[in-house]
């Protein structure tokens, strides 16, 4: 019988590669689509994951259960210091098992590694686990300000210690 644990630690993290694109696309869009509705900037950013989040400096993580692409996340940067925790989502057939937890693991390390010093997020309040798993990891909840997402009404910050 397998355990969480068990199922944890088949689960590695990688980064991503354009082998990944489709099934970043897919558990975003997924995810998106049944609480909200795809904004453009969603578009954007899944339709050209290189151009919008790697090339200015940012990072994406894929969370694999054997070799299934079943989470990912990702970090764009908006200045030397500053990165935006975005497009995070565990494909409901995988969740429970912890893999949330081990991408946002993986993405503040990653951030920190980047040069981090602040690392917010925009998330909206009927996402209620998500936000309780972002306030495990350390995030706390602040003013909202400007941003190009209609769903949006969720700021939170998570600043180097």
């Amino acid at each position: 019988m397998q355990t969480d644990r068990d199922a944890d630690s088949a689960v590695r993290i990688v980064d991503y590669t354009p082998a990944h694109r489709l099934a970043f696309q897919r558990l975003n869009y997924a995810w998106i689509e049944r609480y909200f509705t795809i904004e453009e900037p969603d578009r954007k950013a899944l339709d050209d994951p290189e151009t919008k989040i790697l090339a200015p400096g940012g990072a994406i993580l894929i969370a694999l259960l054997g070799d299934e692409p079943v989470g990912t996340c990702a970090l764009l940067r908006h200045d030397a210091a500053t990165f935006e925790l975005a497009k995070m989502c565990v494909d409901e057939s995988a969740q429970g098992r912890g893999i949330g937890r081990r991408l946002g693991e993986a993405a503040i390390r990653r951030a920190h590694e980047l040069g981090a010093t602040e690392l917010f997020l925009e998330s909206n309040s009927t996402l209620v686990p998500a936000l309780e798993l972002y306030r495990r990891l350390g995030f706390v909840e602040v003013a909202c300000e400007p941003t190009p997402y209609a769903r949006c009404d969720v700021r939170m910050v998570l600043r180097r210690r």
